[in-house]
């Protein structure tokens, strides 16, 4: 059943897909959290690359399958162009999920889809409606609540995430013209070869000794998300957006208490506060959408 379908009144099955989208939720933050673990012992680089050879091998299978798929005349500089930014975003992630508390990584990088709104409206001639203002409106005071510039210190980290957020979204919409020209196992293989070249030659020229531990957890990074990217399409086949969507809110929550149970990072209430907001702009611009019969983009792990 589509988005579409369901978004007309049917519920589909609900608690199916809030089952599959509290796993996502696990997942992501499974993903913040060893990230958060290795710290900087490693180069954001060399780390990304790591984790994005491990993704490869994890997508072998569909990788292997493109080579029978006949693509358009003129799709290669899209997925290049695509690439870039895509390496430049998680590099950023990388370097910013090393230094910043794991509940506010959480709480700023749900401000990818509220960046695509912007973007879409603006440039590609989507249109700002009510709606969609009214939920950047919310958005953007979420994030102030979380960042507070003038209260306290905006730090490098706070800053690499979200230009790691733009980078991430620009991304996303290169992926959403794309969608239009190739099957979406095409777009995620290619993507994942396209990555792990962007990032090779730099993770060469920063690479630091690697231990056997650090690659099991790269490996459980590159698993993790992987799950979570399936997880999450389950969860919107299970049931409406509408259904699933509030559901992503729990991530700030297990962001937060994985934050203070295990790297003693203090509980933020401004950052759950702000966190909420961010949420409920993007799930309110969700229900929008998905009454239009279009499925609005997620946050990246």
């Amino acid at each position: 059943m589509t988005q579409a379908g369901q978004a007309s009144g049917d519920l589909g099955r609900p608690v199916e897909g809030v089952l599959w989208m509290l796993t996502t939720t696990l997942a992501f933050v499974g993903v913040n959290g060893i990230v958060r673990h290795l710290g900087t012992e490693l180069p954001a680089a060399q780390s990304a690359f790591i984790r994005f050879a491990f993704g490869l091998v994890f997508l072998a299978p569909a990788v292997w399958a493109m080579r029978r798929v006949a693509l358009p005349a003129g799709i290669w500089p899209l997925f290049l162009w695509r690439g870039a930014l895509h390496v430049a975003a998680v590099i950023f992630w990388f370097w910013a999920m090393a230094r910043v508390p794991v509940a506010e990584m959480a709480a700023i990088g749900f401000l990818n889809p509220v960046v695509v709104l912007v973007i879409a409206g603006l440039l590609l001639g989507e249109g700002l409606g009510r709606g969609r203002v009214l939920s950047v409106a919310v958005a953007l005071v979420g994030a102030l609540v979380v960042l507070r510039p003038g209260l306290r210190e905006v730090s490098l980290g706070h800053l690499s995430q979200l230009v790691a957020t733009l980078f991430f979204a620009v991304s996303y919409i290169f992926a959403k013209r794309l969608s239009g020209m190739a099957p979406a196992s095409v777009v995620v293989g290619v993507l994942s070869v396209t990555v792990s070249l962007g990032l090779a030659p730099m993770a060469w020229w920063v690479w630091e000794p690697v231990t056997g531990v650090q690659l099991a957890w790269l490996a459980g990074v590159a698993g993790l998300a992987t799950l979570g990217h399936y997880t999450m399409t389950r969860a919107f086949r299970a049931a409406p957006l509408a259904v699933t969507q509030p559901v992503t809110f729990l991530q700030i929550l297990w962001a937060t208490l994985l934050g203070a149970l295990v790297f003693g990072e203090a509980v933020d209430g401004f950052v759950i506060l702000g966190g909420a907001l961010i949420v409920g702009a993007v799930s309110l611009n969700t229900w929008a959408e998905a009454r239009r019969g279009r499925i609005p983009p997620q946050p990246e792990p």
